[in-house]
């Protein structure tokens, strides 16, 4: 049974973690963050499975009730938002070219290969390197820091002068990094990475632009090994009724490149290995409503559910108030 990592905070703001496997839940005594967890094994050099096992086992946890109540925070947090860093990759599953292309098409010939599909089939060829070797980059954005990153059953907020709100379900990596400048992968989590799809159609150079969005992760840390066949639901909700279901894949063996790959890209990167810091890496999607025709509105639900995770992500959406005909001002000095 997989070992899963779920923070947890009462009425009252007292913090906890919550070790799960199978249908059973308990308290970890000690330990109010998986940082704090995760910081304590990497100094006594073990495993977060083998430092949740030397703690012990504290009071039984209904999981199902504490996510009803809302009492499940982001499985991953740091005191000063500034030290979580969210990234991200794409073109990185199979088939994730088909809506990317349907966006970009227009901008080139017919008989031309947009840059989307080239970095795909590049991917393709060189994304699984051999044992010892590096493989092709992907593609790679960045999203912001720790205030972009939503609690499970929060909204997601797309700012006043977004052009659309859309979901991407997916996996992402939650990093820690050590003393030392390594990258411990702490575990995966089930998410939605949100971005603005039609900025991104008008024009492919605004791909940094759309990703300048918040973004949410499933209440579980899915520690250990990663799973290679992730299989799952994506849908949305309005007014409780679903108007887009579709399952998604991910997983390396739906994808074009090995996590260890991604993970190499990102991380190559001095400014990426500082110590202390901690970084949320989305690995990408191959499913997006909005190639589907979806237009999305404020008080739409999105969900996301797949095994082995065993609680879903659900976010409402909403929009920022302001007016985005209004321009940002600076003071000069």
């Amino acid at each position: 049974m997989s070992l899963r990592l779920l923070q947890h905070r009462d009425e009252n703001g007292a913090r906890s973690v919550i070790a799960a496997q199978g249908d059973r839940a308990t308290i970890v005594p000690g330990a109010t963050s998986v940082r704090e967890l995760a910081l304590a094994a990497i100094a006594a050099s073990q495993s977060l499975a083998e430092a949740v096992a030397a703690a012990g086992e504290g009071a039984e946890v209904d999981l199902a009730a504490a996510h009803a109540a809302g009492r499940l925070i982001a499985p991953i947090d740091h005191p000063d938002t500034a030290h979580v860093i969210l990234t991200g990759t794409g073109l990185t599953h199979l088939g994730s070219a088909e809506g990317r292309d349907k966006m970009h098409k227009a901008a080139a010939a017919a008989e031309t290969l947009t840059d989307s599909m080239r970095m795909f089939l590049e991917g393709l060829e060189g994304g699984k390197p051999g044992a010892g070797a590096i493989g092709q980059q992907p593609e790679w954005f960045y999203k912001g820091d720790g205030q972009q990153l939503v609690d499970p059953g929060a909204p997601l907020t797309m700012p006043s002068f977004a052009k659309d709100g859309g979901e991407e379900p997916e996996l992402a990596g939650v990093y820690l990094i050590g003393d030392d400048g390594t990258p411990y992968r702490l575990g995966l989590c089930l998410a939605n990475e949100f971005s603005d799809h039609v900025t991104e159609r008008h024009n492919y150079l605004w791909l940094a632009h759309s990703k300048l969005r918040q973004a949410s992760i499933g209440p579980e840390l899915l520690v250990g090994d990663a799973p290679t066949d992730v299989r799952g639901a994506s849908r949305i909700k309005r007014d409780g009724a679903v108007i887009w279901e579709k399952p998604f894949l991910s997983g390396e063996d739906n994808m074009s490149h090995t996590l260890a790959n991604l993970e190499h890209h990102h991380f190559k990167y001095d400014l990426f290995r500082r110590p202390g810091d901690l970084h949320v890496h989305f690995f990408g999607t191959a499913t997006l409503s909005f190639s589907d025709g979806i237009a999305t509105q404020p008080g739409d639900v999105f969900e996301i559910e797949a095994a082995p995770f065993t609680l879903p992500l659900a976010n409402p959406l909403a929009r920022a108030p302001g007016d985005a005909a209004v321009p940002s001002v600076v003071k000069a000095l």
